[in-house]
C-alpha cells in the first residue's frame, strides 16, 4: 500500500545527516558530561559546541541557553518559574485562548495555586489583537505567554508587537516557538522576548530534546531540582547525543529554511487550492496569508473528522484531526472553538501539514483519497442527507 506522511506539525522524522552526528556519543564518546576524566569532558565539549552553535542561530548568549526534554517541560518552566520567581510582584499571567495545552495546562495548574489567569481572545484568523493584550494587563500582572505559531491551524502572531508592550510595562514575555523554528525566521532579539521554548524533533532532529531561552537577567524558579547540570538550573544528566543532534538539526533547518519554505509552501498551496476546487461544503481555517507554510487545516462540513482520518489512514495517508498531543479527546479543538467555529464543524477538522520531501504526485494523491473519503461518508451522513433535503424542498 502507497503511504504519504502530511502530519510534520505532529513530528519529523530524523534526518541521516543529523543522525550520523549523533552516532558517536551514543558509543565510543558515551561520558557523563559532567563527570571531571576525559570521558566526560569530551561530552561536555560537545555540550558547549552545541550550545554556542544554538545560541548564535537564536541571536542569543550561550548562556541563554538551557536544555531541557522538550516543548512541554520548556513551556512549565517558563511560565511556572518566573510566575512563582516574581509571586511578590503579583499573581496575574496573560496567555492567548488557543496554546498548546503544555502551556494552557501549566496555567490550570497555577490557577489551582492561587495565579489569576487571563486567556487572551482570538478572532477568526486566530491572531490576538495588541489592544486586547493592553486591556488585559493589570498592575498585577507579572507573566505574558503567547505562541509564536499556531500548532492547530498555522496562525502568526504578532510576538515583536506585543513582546514589546511587555517591555514597556515590565513584564516578561515568553513565547512558545515550537512550531516556529524552521518555518519561519527566529530570533530572540529581534522578537524582543524574554523567553522562548523550542523541541527537537519538529525540525527534523531528535526527539526528547529542547530549549529554554531565558534572557540574562531574568530570575526564574527551577522546574526539576537535583543535580547542578544546566548551570545549577535543571537537574537531570545531560542527554549528550540529543543535545549534538538538536544543533545539528537546527543549524540544517536555519541554513535551508528559505529553500524548504518555498517548496513546503507550494506543496501546500497546491493542495489548498485541490481541495477547494474538488470538494465542497470546505471551511479553511486560519488566517491565509499569516500562517505556516506547512500547514493547511479543512473543516469537512456534515462529517467528523475521526472518521476522515481513519478512513486516510486505511489509504496510507497520515495526518491529523488537530494537536498530535490531544488526538485521544473528543472533545472539539479549543482552537477552532476560539476562532468562532461552531463545535459541529470543529469536529470535522482535519490538520495536514507538509514537509521538506513531500512531492506534486502525493499531494495530488491525497487530494483525490480526501475527495473520495468525504462523498462516501457525506453519503452515509444522516446531517448531509438532512441538508441536501432542505436544499430540495425550499
Amino acid at each position: 500500500m502507497r503511504k504519504v506522511y502530511l502530519d510534520y506539525s505532529a513530528t519529523t522524522p530524523l534526518s541521516e545527516e543529523v543522525f550520523e552526528k549523533m552516532k558517536p556519543y551514543f558509543t565510543e564518546c558515551f561520558g557523563n558530561a559532567n563527570s571531571l576524566h576525559s570521558f566526560g569532558r569530551d561530552g561536555a565539549y560537545a555540550v558547549d559546541m552545541a550550545r554556542r552553535k544554538i545560541a548564535e542561530l537564536l541571536g542569543a548568549e550561550p548562556n541563554e541557553i538551557y536544555f531541557t526534554s522538550g516543548g512541554t517541560e520548556a513551556d512549565n518552566w517558563a511560565v511556572k518559574g518566573a510566575a512563582w520567581a516574581r509571586k511578590e510582584k503579583g499573581n496575574h499571567i496573560i496567555t492567548s485562548a488557543i496554546e498548546h495545552h503544555a502551556l494552557l495546562n501549566t496555567c490550570e495548574s497555577l490557577e489551582k495555586q492561587g495565579f489569576e489567569v487571563t486567556y487572551l481572545p482570538v478572532y477568526e484568523n486566530g491572531i490576538v489583537k495588541s489592544e486586547d493584550l493592553k486591556k488585559a494587563i493589570t498592575d498585577k500582572t507579572t507573566v505574558i505567554s503567547v505562541m509564536l505559531a499556531n500548532n492547530e491551524i498555522g496562525s502568526l502572531q504578532p510576538i515583536r508587537e506585543l513582546a514589546a508592550i511587555a517591555k514597556e510595562k515590565h513584564i516578561l514575555f515568553h513565547t512558545d516557538a515550537v512550531q516556529a523554528i524552521g518555518s519561519v525566521p527566529v530570533n530572540v532579539k529581534e522578537l524582543g522576548v524574554d523567553m522562548l521554548s523550542l523541541s527537537g524533533h519538529k525540525f527534523y532532529g531528535p526527539k526528547g530534546i529542547g530549549v529554554l531561552y531565558i534572557r540574562k537577567g531574568v530570575k526564574t524558579d527551577k522546574l526539576i531540582v537535583g543535580g547542578h547540570q544546566e548551570r545549577g538550573m535543571r537537574g537531570g544528566t545531560t542527554n549528550v547525543p540529543a543535545v549534538v543532534g538538536l544543533a545539528a538539526a537546527m543549524e540544517t533547518a536555519v541554513r535551508d529554511l528559505d529553500k524548504n519554505a518555498k517548496h513546503i509552501k507550494a506543496m501546500r498551496d497546491r493542495f489548498v487550492s485541490a481541495i477547494e476546487k474538488e470538494v465542497p461544503f470546505v471551511i479553511y481555517n486560519g488566517d491565509r496569508e499569516k500562517r505556516l507554510p506547512q500547514n493547511a487545516n479543512f473543516s469537512f462540513e456534515f462529517i467528523e473528522g475521526e472518521s476522515i482520518l481513519y478512513k486516510l489512514d486505511l489509504a496510507g495517508i497520515a495526518c491529523s484531526s488537530g494537536s498530535a498531543c490531544s488526538s485521544g479527546s473528543l472533545d472539539p479543538s479549543h482552537v477552532l472553538l476560539a476562532i468562532g467555529l461552531p463545535a459541529e464543524k470543529a469536529h470535522g477538522s482535519i490538520r495536514f501539514t507538509f514537509g521538506k520531501d513531500t512531492t506534486p504526485d502525493e499531494v495530488d494523491y491525497v487530494v483525490g483519497k480526501v475527495k473520495e473519503t468525504v462523498e462516501y461518508l457525506r453519503g452515509i451522513s444522516p446531517l448531509f442527507a438532512e441538508f441536501k433535503g432542505g436544499i430540495q424542498n425550499v
